[in-house]
């Protein structure tokens, strides 16, 4: 019955984090670089003539 009443205050306690560590930060970063490379890989060519188009357009390129 104790080791249940331990378990139990130890569960329902509040607990003291506040804010994310250093390495949260890091994993989300690293999540971010590999969408923006994914992105990069899938849409590239398509970015490409569509700057390039944007550019003849205005009579830039």
């Amino acid at each position: 019955m104790l080791h249940m009443y331990s378990f139990l205050t130890a569960f329902l306690a509040e607990r003291e984090e506040k804010g994310a560590t250093a390495t949260e930060y890091a994993l989300i970063i690293a999540g971010i670089a590999v969408a923006v490379v994914g992105a990069l890989a899938t849409f590239g060519g398509q970015l490409t003539g569509f700057w390039n188009g944007l550019g003849a357009k205005l009579n830039i390129a």
